[in-house]
């Protein structure tokens, strides 16, 4: 999927393209793309979401699953581990933040806890074993594993160690959900988790009753995917599904559901249970946990409530939620 908040995509000549870490370290380093890619690689299968991503949509758009669902996919990213780089540097005591910023016209800058970049945190040059490519942040990228994707900087160029997150626009106050208490919902990173019929789904038709396999993906920000349910009833009971394998921490898990219909209507949904034993809520149940009105996600992000299907009596399928 494609997602930015640029205007255009920067022409960034790789040759000329420093990456720069500075602020509460020992030593100050710039390091070229050839540099970087000299350094100790890792390639790892990772997940990328947007954080507006499977905001309940009424209308025509809210009939797909692509509409709906669809900024989301998942590569195999190749790069240096953002570790490697900080330990060259020297992080300082008192250091708790990173501020990583894009070389595009806006400088698209983000905050990051120092925890999460000495974990996992990946400085990517390489996606699907070819060159990120532009519209994906050539020639340097983060990927935050599990993290919603506004924190993955593209065209990344600085990083810059702190002792404070900075609080720029783009997650202060762009990608900042307001509730009703007048208050904004700052630096929500970890995407919880989530399934979804991909088969059949809205704007989709069955062609007759007898059997049919229900299928779709699941991921979660809590690390791998443990098992999928699925109800062929609005909610009110719940069978296993199967986990094709192998199941890959932050990653896509697809899941299938042997399923025969009768021909009658039926509402069909899934839920994922991640690896710390989350649950994946009804949009009810999410509304509930933020005290809010269900209407409220239909302006904010940050959702990953149940979606349920309706299969009417003709075949077709409908969004139900």
């Amino acid at each position: 999927f494609l997602m930015d908040h640029v205007k255009g995509i920067p022409d960034i000549d790789p040759k000329k393209h420093r990456l720069l870490l500075h602020g509460m370290v020992d030593r100050p380093l710039e390091f070229t793309m050839d540099e970087l890619k000299r350094l100790p690689s890792v390639s790892r299968v990772y997940f990328l979401e947007c954080n507006a991503n499977s905001r309940p949509l009424r209308g025509p758009n809210g009939e797909s699953v692509q509409m709906v669902h669809g900024r989301t996919s998942c590569s195999e990213w190749t790069g240096v581990l953002l570790s490697v780089l900080l330990k060259e540097c020297g992080v300082q005591r008192g250091a708790t933040w990173i501020v990583a910023e894009g070389d595009e016209s806006n400088k698209y800058t983000m905050s990051i806890p120092l925890g999460k970049a000495m974990d996992d945190t990946l400085v990517a040059y390489a996606q699907n074993g070819e060159p990120v490519r532009p519209q994906q942040g050539y020639p340097l990228r983060l990927v935050v594993p599990g993290w919603e994707a506004i924190r993955a900087v593209k065209w990344l160029t600085r990083i810059n160690v702190v002792d404070r997150p900075y609080m720029a626009w783009h997650e202060s106050g762009n990608n900042a959900d307001t509730i009703p208490n007048g208050k904004g919902l700052w630096f929500r990173f970890e995407l919880g988790p989530k399934a979804v019929i991909t088969r059949p789904s809205g704007g989709q038709r069955l062609p007759g009753p007898g059997f049919h396999e229900i299928t779709g993906l699941a991921w979660t920000g809590g690390g791998a995917v443990r098992r999928v349910d699925v109800s062929t009833d609005g909610g009110r009971t719940y069978k296993e599904a199967e986990l094709q394998q192998p199941v890959l921490r932050y990653a896509h898990t697809r899941f299938r559901f042997p399923w025969r219909w009768n021909g009658e209507e039926a509402v069909l949904q899934a839920r994922c249970t991640d690896e710390r034993g989350e649950v994946q809520p009804t949009i009810a149940e999410a509304a509930k946990n933020l005290g809010v009105t269900t209407d409220y996600f239909y302006q904010a992000d940050h959702f990953n409530g149940i979606q349920p299907w309706k299969v009417n009596r003709d075949g077709s399928v409908q969004n139900a939620l």
